[in-house]
């Protein structure tokens, strides 16, 4: 088995990261963010160009056919740019409605996620913060949906929700007359969240594969570790640099042994954990007895990875690092968000423990603490 990136992949990373830069840099997504607008538009108009909201999505339906890997490394790239583009939503919902739904539905909903003529995202966490698809509790009756889901990422926005039901079911909500969102003000302003209420709302449930709810969850696992990955690694960069170029005492700070061991730990740190969501990536396509277990691994320790690089960054830029005009609070922010969005670590630790046997029967639906 070949644990490389393909030429192709290697390429594809290289021409998003260029575009990204050339477009939206850091500097950029502070204006981005300081403006008060949901998503940088022109950014998000090229990566549709791209071919970033089709990336996993049939041919037919105007996607360019390719698998969940590949999606991966689109994540890490945003990632590793603060991308401020609802990039996480219209994926998992072009995701879900690729495994979830039949032909009809695939037919009328994929073309328009694809091509980015509409905007989509996923609602599935509920009041008490419940991700697993067992705990979801919002019931259609009559081909009507009433209920409120929370945290749904750029709801304000978007078109069209794929919606957790109960029993690990899903659904598609067009928007109109009966949704209504309220923005949360959250702590990461690249991915802005919603409370979401519906109100006696046409739901159509998907009708294709059963477990399409939790390879849903399964892919969001994979797409957060990546951009963790991607975010982690730019903080050891972003450190490393400044370490070069600031002095004290006449001598750049990173010749300091202290500063120098912090540096060393944080890439050690980061760096072997790039394994982890390719392999739960590939798994999801072909070797889906253990897509699960995989993602649940990823995503638990690259976000908690994630989330301390981010402080040690902060730590490492000094007093800098702290103020509103530098950029290492914005990764800390992004870290929160992986870290927390879809459960924190200790709750996919406890699901990997119960998917390799090592404990029977864990409830995951209420042990949620941290807020975004």
């Amino acid at each position: 088995m070949n644990f490389l990136l393909s030429e192709e992949q290697r390429i594809l990373q290289d021409r998003l990261g260029e575009l990204i830069e050339a477009t939206c840099p850091l500097r950029r997504v502070h204006e981005v963010l300081d403006g008060g607008v949901a998503f940088d538009k022109d950014l998000w108009a090229k990566l549709i160009d791209f071919g970033v909201a089709g990336m996993i999505l049939p041919e037919a339906a105007g996607g360019l056919g390719l698998e969940m890997i590949d999606l991966a490394l689109v994540a890490e790239t945003l990632g590793a740019a603060l991308a401020p583009v609802p990039f996480l939503g219209q994926a998992l919902a072009g995701l879900a409605i690729a495994r979830g739904g039949d032909a009809d539905q695939r037919a009328r909903w994929l073309p328009a996620i694809a091509s980015g003529e509409i905007l989509a995202t996923v609602a599935l966490a509920e009041e008490a913060v419940r991700w697993s698809s067992r705990a979801w509790t919002l019931s259609p009756r009559d081909g009507r949906l009433s209920g409120v889901k929370t945290l749904v990422p750029h709801g304000t926005e978007a078109d069209l929700f794929v919606v957790g039901t109960a029993n690990g079911g899903l659904c598609v909500v067009e928007r109109g007359g009966g949704v209504t969102c309220e923005r949360i003000d959250g702590a990461d302003r690249t991915r802005p969240l919603d409370r979401v209420s519906f109100v006696d709302v046409r739901a159509h449930p998907l009708k294709g594969e059963l477990d399409a709810a939790e390879r849903l969850v399964d892919a969001a696992c994979v797409l957060l570790a990546a951009d963790a990955f991607g975010g982690a690694r730019r903080c050891v960069a972003m450190s490393v640099d400044y370490a070069k170029l600031r002095e004290q005492f006449g001598v750049p700070i990173g010749s300091f042994q202290g500063l120098k061991h912090q540096l060393a730990e944080m890439a050690l740190a980061v760096e072997p954990g790039r394994g982890l969501f390719w392999y739960a990536a590939h798994a999801i396509d072909h070797l889906p007895e253990k897509a699960a277990h995989a993602a649940a691994q990823a995503k638990a320790h690259l976000c908690d990875g994630y989330l301390q690089a981010a402080r040690d960054t902060v730590e490492a830029h000094g007093g800098i690092g702290f103020t509103w005009e530098h950029d290492a609070h914005l990764f800390l922010k992004r870290a929160m968000f992986d870290w927390a969005w879809m459960g924190d670590p200790r709750h996919h630790r406890l699901r990997a423990a119960d998917l390799a046997g090592w404990s029977s029967g864990l409830r995951l639906d209420n042990q949620y603490t941290f807020s975004i």
